[in-house]
């Protein structure tokens, strides 16, 4: 039996490959466990900050790259007291051997497992942080959650990818790369001038907040509802129904109407009649009119209602009116309420729309 476990084989005992195979199985069989322990003692010291945070929600996030990473690194730590076989020793690229080879593939998965886990965290910070957003109102706080949860994780994919480049060619290159950087800084902050600049937009959009997630806008010739707030571009659904994007540069330095912080809403509307209405009827219709918008409790009392203009052929009747009304299909009916009145008004009085013109009406939606 000592003498099978003392054969060598391709330069290592056959006791070692046992070894190995004996203590990569243990591992693989309790690392579930050894993941799912070491997940909950972490969660332990970090539930206080969202009593909200189920265990099973943080278990799950790291309890795969917890497992892949202990497999790993118990390989690593067993596979070090191996001799490289010789005779596999060969030379693969320039001076390169494949032990070179297979220490870069070990350092690699090694580097990808600690990324992974990184990456998980992150999640799980913004997780806490989108169960005390949801407690409040304000839907910005989410999307300002998701704005940076997905910037620190470009942050981690940019180191990852220094850490391979380290791997992959040595410190020279970093260091090269990074030298480098500071001759073609010039160049790159050119070349990603739009970009950088719709990066700064995003911040200026989270930390000055002109408008937020949900809120009705108006910039340039598109007007929707903000969807999501990136950290390139600004997503609007529109009143047809349209998906826009609109780099955030464009939403800073354009002139923007939020329209859901309106106080109020302005009518303007314009009444034509004929100019054989009498003096006296006139008076009358205009006092009726008066009378209408004073009566509705929906219309603010500085309202205006005059004889503003008139011509050869028509009266010019001016009615100005402002509601604290925002919503569109109260907004849509308190409008009809008004037009039907009017037009009842008409009747009574026995007034009727000159034939060579139309009556026009005009609403101004400015927030007062």
């Amino acid at each position: 039996m000592n003498e099978f476990l003392n054969q060598v084989i391709l330069d290592n005992p056959v006791q070692d490959y046992l070894t190995l195979m004996g203590v990569l199985l243990f591992v693989f069989i309790i690392k579930r466990y050894i993941s799912k322990g070491l997940a909950t003692i972490l969660f332990r010291l970090v539930r206080h900050w969202s009593p909200q945070i189920e265990e099973k929600d943080f278990i799950n996030l790291l309890l795969r790259p917890l497992e892949y990473f202990f497999l790993l690194v118990t390989f690593m730590l067993t596979i070090d007291r191996f001799t490289f076989p010789r005779i596999l020793n060969i030379h693969v690229y320039n001076k390169a051997t494949l032990h070179d080879v297979t220490n870069t593939l070990l350092s690699l998965a090694l580097s990808m497992s600690i990324i992974w886990i990184m990456l998980r965290l992150i999640d799980f910070i913004a997780l806490v942080l989108e169960k005390k957003a949801d407690l409040t109102e304000d839907k910005t706080d989410n999307q300002f959650i998701i704005f940076f949860r997905d910037f620190f994780k470009a942050i981690v994919f940019i180191m990852g990818a220094i850490a391979f480049i380290r791997i992959l060619f040595g410190p020279g290159l970093v260091e090269k790369i990074i030298a480098g950087l500071g001759i073609g800084a010039a160049a790159l902050a050119l070349a990603a001038k739009e970009s950088i600049e719709n990066l700064i937009g995003s911040f200026i959009i989270f930390f000055d907040k002109p408008f937020r997630v949900g809120d009705s806008v108006k910039v340039d010739s598109w007007q929707g509802s903000v969807e999501k707030i990136g950290l390139r571009s600004t997503r609007i659904r529109t009143l047809e129904k349209t998906f826009v994007t609109v780099p955030n540069k464009k939403m800073v330095d354009s002139i923007l109407d939020n329209l859901s912080l309106r106080t109020q809403q302005r009518v303007a509307l314009r009444l034509e009649l004929g100019t054989e209405t009498p003096a006296e009827t006139l008076l009358l219709f205009l006092q009726d009119l008066r009378q209408l918008l004073k009566s509705n409790p929906n219309i603010l009392e500085a309202f205006t209602v005059n004889l503003n203009d008139f011509t050869k052929d028509t009266y010019v009747i001016q009615i100005v009116f402002n509601t604290y009304i925002i919503d569109g299909a109260q907004y849509t009916a308190l409008r009809e309420t008004v037009n039907l009145g009017i037009i009842r008004l008409l009747e009574a009085r026995g007034l009727k729309l000159p034939t060579t013109s139309t009556s026009v009406t005009v609403t101004d939606n400015r927030a007062l």
